[in-house]
């Protein structure tokens, strides 16, 4: 039996852009702006078989960037059959260069390399250029340039080194950028994607929250049929979403577990008890597992080591304590769209191992069940309004599934843990009483390492914490929250006066990337 997810099933009506992936370590992005506009878009390998695309009958495709020139020999695969299927296109920099170089154009090592903001001269106003003023600026990472266009394309916009940043064949509705359209930096990037979906694609845009609950109950319904399901409720926004969304679709036949793995930030084993257990009753079902937890991560200090503990002792104790209530064939997870990208699968590199994505055991008696993987966070937290969750746990920061144990650089013992929690506290208490608007994620982290610091007179060989406050729109980029000073040193003198063994308070001010939001 075959425990992988199931891929998203869309009603054929649905408008659906396929993105296929090149190795652009950003793709998402693309994606992210492609569903802002309303229209459904996911990820697909370049190699899919252009029988594979049509299977899905999607309305329109978009090649992705690329860090890999088109005349390598390990060049990423790709079905040129695809460019004869009729669906419209849009090549965005490797993309571009893909689509010149396969329909008979040509492409060449650029005289100067571009990278970053660059002029750009639009040549033809019209369609893909509509709205983009004639002179503008584009955010361009490319080394090889499209020198010549295919036969029937025409070039749109130019830049000084780059002869064709834009070029289009409306005939076969294919277009293609040099530049990113997907990123901030290019200005009329939204506007070139909406003039893509819309004006040649023939997009409507009518993918909503309300869209994806419908079809997401009808999923679940047809996957589970009358199989009962466990729910991993840990109290956090995507998990609760989970338990709503199931709640929604099967009902009686879902039980929903919160497990306690000892790594919880403080109070929050009571706080989940008390919004959930009065919502579901007795199909709410507490678990005391943290010994079981910190023994098997005693001695282990890689964090992807850790991930596939902690993995692992989730799925062995609810497979013991779902034992005791009954036979189930599936398990509920809040895995969503960024877990699945950074644990890897596709052309882009692992980042980190998501435990609910690549840190389960393959031999697991459950299958899994992941309603939001489709998802990025900002979408789920609509669908939590949606479903009528209320906005304490549908605008609740993210908490890890491996909680603080990603949080503590190296070994995770009970001693450390006190203190990266009595810490995070502080900071918690801190950013609430200071009312502060717009923060995505505040966190303590406990480093290994040690410094020399000075109390009462005395020396002292202690850790430091490390604070962690950025703010983002979709988690997969991000930036750190420049905080007033005041407050920072108010956290400072509370940390350092109040958590024994903690000497010294430092702030992140690294943005992601190159960073991760976590520290491990």
């Amino acid at each position: 039996m075959s425990h992988q997810p199931r891929p998203a099933q869309l009603p054929s009506q649905l408008e659906k852009v396929l993105v296929l992936d090149f190795g652009a370590q950003y793709v998402q992005l693309i994606v992210r702006r492609i569903r802002e506009l309303n229209v459904y878009a996911e990820i697909v390998p370049s190699s899919v078989s252009a029988e594979a695309v049509r299977e899905q009958r999607p309305t329109a495709l978009v090649l992705s960037g690329g860090p890999a020139s088109v005349y390598e020999e390990d060049a990423p695969e790709f079905d040129p059959a695809i460019f004869e299927m009729g669906i419209p296109i849009l090549g965005i920099c490797y993309g571009c260069q893909l689509m010149a170089h396969v329909l008979g154009g040509a492409v060449q090592p650029g005289d100067s390399r571009e990278f970053g903001r660059q002029k750009l001269h639009v040549r033809e106003p019209d369609t893909l250029m509509t709205g983009v003023p004639e002179d503008t600026v584009c955010w361009m990472s490319h080394g090889d340039r499209v020198e010549r266009v295919p036969e029937g394309f025409v070039v749109l916009a130019s830049t000084e080194h780059s002869p064709v940043a834009a070029m289009a064949d409306l005939d076969r509705r294919m277009c293609a950028v040099q530049f990113h359209p997907e990123v901030r930096h290019t200005p009329e990037g939204m506007d070139i994607l909406r003039n893509f979906l819309h004006d040649i694609a023939g997009c409507h845009g009518t993918w909503r929250t309300e869209s994806f609950i419908e079809q997401a109950v009808e999923e679940i319904r047809a996957q589970v049929g009358d199989e009962r399901v466990l729910c991993t409720l840990s109290g956090g926004v995507d998990s609760s979403v989970v338990a709503m969304l199931m709640d929604r679709a099967i009902g009686d036949q879902l039980t929903c577990m919160f497990l306690d793995h000892g790594l919880l930030r403080k109070g929050e084993a009571r706080e989940v008890i008390d919004t959930f257990a009065p919502r579901l009753g007795e199909r709410f079902v507490f678990v005391d597992a943290s010994e079981d937890f910190l023994t098997g991560l005693q001695g282990v200090a890689d964090p992807e080591q850790k991930r596939r503990v902690i993995g692992e002792t989730f799925i062995r104790t609810f497979e013991r304590e779902a034992a005791k209530l009954g036979e189930f064939r599936f398990i509920a997870h809040g895995t969503l769209y960024p877990d699945v990208i950074e644990s890897g699968g596709r052309e882009t590199a692992t980042i980190k191992t998501h435990h609910n994505v690549g840190g389960l055991p393959d031999d697991m008696v459950f299958e899994n069940i992941e309603p939001l993987r489709s998802l990025f966070k900002d979408e789920v937290r609509r669908v939590g309004l949606e479903l009528g969750l209320p906005e304490s746990i549908v605008w609740r920061q993210p908490f890890p599934g491996p909680g603080l144990a990603v949080r503590i650089v190296g070994e995770v013992t009970p001693e450390r843990l006190e203190t990266v929690r009595e810490a995070d506290a502080i900071l918690r208490e801190e950013i609430a009483a200071a009312g502060i608007d717009g923060l995505a994620q505040w966190f303590a982290v406990l480093a290994t390492m040690r410094s020399v610091g000075v109390m009462g007179d005395g020396r002292t060989y202690e850790h430091p914490i490390i604070l962690r406050v950025v703010t983002t729109d979709d988690f997969m980029t991000a930036d750190w929250a420049d905080l007033p000073h005041e407050l920072l040193g108010r956290i400072s003198n509370r940390i350092v006066n109040e958590v024994r063994g903690v000497n010294r308070v430092v702030y992140d001010i690294t943005s992601k990337p190159p960073g991760t939001i976590e520290w491990e």
